[in-house]
């Protein structure tokens, strides 16, 4: 009795510790790994393992800014089960990107984007045993090309963060709630411009919207949306590109 007592408060219970396959994916990859379980000094009723893939928001109100925990998807990884005591237990699992998870592995100067995985033993009348693991996520081979090619165009990635919200563009919108906004600046001192990127995947394409931001332009913001094929030559990408600097 006493060994369950000390259990429900977090004291000699099980304990959880997820280990991924890989310590990097790329968007839109399948995340994969084994959540180890490792049994305390009694046995435990287990009621599900879930896995939570989180990145951090940005959000905005009339009382400022303030960042929060954004859930982009989540398994349940087990029916219920016991883990008995000093049992050693291991679940493997994969669980599918969103499309619209944001890229961490960018280098920009300000980079606020944060991607995880969070797993957690549910556990009636006890304190739920958590692990957490940063995911690293790479851009897609088009994405890291069209990145390339503005910075080519004279402009240093200053910023990227996640924002909550809903983009939409010529004939794409977002769909999770939240979207990542890249951000390039160049060094001209009369034709000072900013150029603030955001990628959405959908099937065999990679979407983009623009948002150009002229110093001392008349017309405010301006916006400009093109969709490339995820085996895109150097040779589209660079006209699309060509779009943006332009403006």
């Amino acid at each position: 009795m006493f060994g369950k007592l000390k259990a429900s408060l977090g004291i000699g219970a099980a304990k959880v510790d997820t280990v991924l396959d890989s310590t990097f994916v790329y968007q839109g990859d399948m995340l994969k790994g084994t959540v180890h379980i490792q049994g305390g000094e009694v046995d435990q009723h287990i009621d599900a393992i879930s896995l939570k893939l989180c990145t951090e928001v940005k959000v905005e109100s009339d009382e400022g800014v303030s960042y929060q925990a954004f859930l982009l998807g989540q398994l349940h990884a087990v029916q219920p089960f016991v883990i008995g005591a000093n049992q050693h237990k291991q679940v493997p699992f994969e669980l599918k990107l969103d499309d619209e998870t944001p890229i961490t592995a960018l280098n920009a100067r300000k980079n606020q984007c944060h991607v995880w995985l969070e797993t957690t033993l549910d556990i009636d009348f006890a304190v739920d045993p958590k692990d957490r693991d940063f995911v690293e996520v790479r851009p897609l081979a088009v994405v890291s090309k069209v990145i390339a090619a503005i910075e080519q165009g004279g402009f240093s990635m200053v910023k990227a963060d996640v924002e909550k919200g809903f983009l939409r563009g010529q004939n794409f919108s977002s769909k999770s709630g939240c979207y990542q906004e890249i951000e390039f600046s160049n060094n001209a001192f009369i034709n000072k411009k900013e150029i603030e990127l955001s990628f959405i995947l959908e099937g065999s394409w990679v979407h983009c919207l623009a948002e150009v931001d002229r110093s001392l332009g008349m017309r405010g913001d301006q916006y400009l949306s093109f969709s490339l094929a995820k085996t895109a030559s150097d040779d589209e990408v660079r006209s699309a590109v060509a779009r943006v600097l332009a403006i």
